[in-house]
């Protein structure tokens, strides 16, 4: 049995410090005033390893560092997520699965992130999901898209149906 840990860090990965420093604030603000998100990058500590996802152009995007020590992000925090009842080989089948399932060309900021692997290993691991307000932007902004991409084909069906309703004219 392992205790299992959910890892946040700011998004700081950005060239520019000014926008590492934007982000940063956004997230004090954004979760720490109001609650409601900000931009996190997660990992899940489960046996005194780190587990994340990330993008790559060849080969899994699963990858491990030391606990709080992502050298790309802020570490801010960590939420206890409970216990696995997996062995330490079971764990690393599971990761070995998962390494499978989630190639780093995959990787899509809205859509399948660091924040849904992180939901997908804990669920797999039998601990509670991440909290909400960590993938809530990324969310929000998957929605809003699907949104859009529905809204406009609707919109060209619509035209068609005009078009040819048009013709019978």
């Amino acid at each position: 049995m392992s205790e299992v840990l959910l890892h946040i860090y700011d998004v700081t990965n950005s060239a520019s410090a000014r926008t590492n420093n934007v982000i940063v604030n956004l997230n004090k603000i954004m979760k720490d005033a109001i609650g409601v998100g900000g931009i996190f990058h997660s990992a899940v500590e489960v046996y005194g390893e780190e587990w994340s996802f990330g993008f790559c152009e060849n080969g899994t995007g699963v990858f491990s560092c030391p606990p709080k020590q992502n050298p790309m992000y802020t570490y801010r925090e960590s939420i206890f997520l409970g216990h696995t009842h997996l062995s330490a080989t079971k764990v690393n089948q599971t990761l070995k699965e998962l390494s499978r399932e989630w190639p780093g060309y995959a990787y899509d900021l809205l859509s399948k992130n660091c924040n849904h692997f992180c939901d997908s290993l804990c669920e797999r691991l039998g601990v509670q999901k991440l909290p909400g307000w960590v993938n809530r932007f990324a969310n929000a902004g998957d929605a809003a898209v699907d949104v859009a991409e529905n809204t406009a084909v609707r919109g060209k069906r619509a035209n068609v149906i005009i078009i040819v309703e048009a013709g019978k004219i």
